[in-house]
């Protein structure tokens, strides 16, 4: 498949980045991911290893892009599943001058 990452055209296939990837240990996840094989990998590792440029040349979203066409599965940014609790003016304005909260 015939993708565009930072401006440069790629030709990639599922097999080249299953190859590229093989014995790549994954970094920490802190943002989305891509699964290849059975492991879970960076979105900018894996650009970075499939096009050889540095990870500030190049979006997460282009890689996402590619690598959901390409039949690889996904993952965003997580979400935080408690709701934030709000605070009052005043709880606000203690918390931001390190005072602790009032209850």
């Amino acid at each position: 498949m015939r993708c565009v990452i930072a401006r440069f055209p790629f030709d990639l296939s599922k097999s080249g980045v299953l190859e590229t990837m093989r014995g790549v240990k994954p970094e920490e996840i802190v943002g989305e991911s891509v699964i290849i094989g059975r492991r879970a990998y960076p979105v900018k590792q894996v650009g970075q290893a499939i096009t050889r440029q540095d990870r500030r040349d190049f979006s997460a979203g282009e890689v996402l892009r590619a690598m959901t066409k390409l039949g690889f599965t996904c993952r965003g940014l997580p979400q935080d599943t408690a709701p934030a609790r709000s605070l009052d003016a005043l709880q606000h304005a203690s918390a931001m001058l390190g005072a602790p909260a009032a209850a």
